[in-house]
């Protein structure tokens, strides 16, 4: 099958759920994978693990607020046109102590609690972050991980398609990335930053890490990795055809 056809057949008329550990980790890492998914005909929900007030290393936003988060999360998720949202946690004495939580009260929250958790969104394709020094990040790829082993399928939802994408981060850390599976986001590099200028309060000048400048360098590097113009790029743990 041509890779055009392989990569529509993957999202045309699909499931996906998106984890962000924090808002604007899901528009860094596969915004443009969402908006193409969208063009596709696909169900998108994007769910957050926590985002409540917050004191940055920041000249601009020091101060940040959850409800602002929440807001600018929003609203870059509907320029995405994605088609639902849940914030797990909002008060502070959870908001980046997401590793303090135990794993069982977190597994629960995804597999079973959640409006979109995964028994009751069934989706065929799960998107988290891959593992990093971030405490909280680490926290919820260990607990996605738990939530989505496999199972007969009748007796729980098997996801055929299980990624871990892209964080600025990754750049220091403990477990090397090691991509292996990528999409083409030339058609929609656009609107994946025009998706991450929304979250105002979260976007630093260039060279920072975090700057739109290089979200986008990020996007066409990958894509030079294989050739295209831009790209994101996956960790692939369970691709069943």
């Amino acid at each position: 099958m041509p890779a055009q056809n392989l990569a529509d057949a993957l999202f045309r008329d699909a499931r996906v759920l998106v984890v962000a550990p924090h808002p604007d980790d899901e528009t860094f890492g596969c915004g443009g994978t969402i908006a193409r998914a969208k063009a596709l005909g696909a169900e998108v929900y994007v769910m957050v693990v926590s985002a409540a007030n917050l004191t940055h290393y920041s000249a601009e936003h020091r101060e940040v607020s959850g409800e602002r988060r929440v807001c600018e999360f929003r609203a870059a998720m509907r320029t995405l046109g994605v088609d639902g949202t849940d914030v797990l946690y909002t008060d502070e004495q959870t908001h980046m102590r997401v590793d303090v939580l135990p794993r069982r009260d977190l597994v629960a929250k995804i597999e079973r609690d959640s409006p979109i958790a995964l028994d009751r969104l069934r989706p065929d394709v799960l998107l988290f972050p891959a593992v990093s020094y971030n405490q909280d990040h680490e926290a919820v790829f260990k607990a996605i991980y738990a939530a989505c082993r496999p199972h007969l399928p009748a007796d729980k939802p098997f996801i055929r398609l299980v990624l871990t994408y892209d964080q600025p981060q990754l750049t220091w850390n403990h477990t090397p990335f090691h991509p292996n599976f990528y999409i083409d986001i030339s058609e929609f590099l656009e609107l994946k930053l025009a998706a991450y200028r929304c979250h105002i309060s979260q976007i630093r000048p260039d060279p920072h890490h975090a700057s739109v400048e290089n979200v986008e360098r990020l996007a066409r590097m990958r894509g030079s990795e294989v050739s295209l113009r831009a790209a994101e790029a996956f960790e692939c743990h369970r691709f069943l055809l």
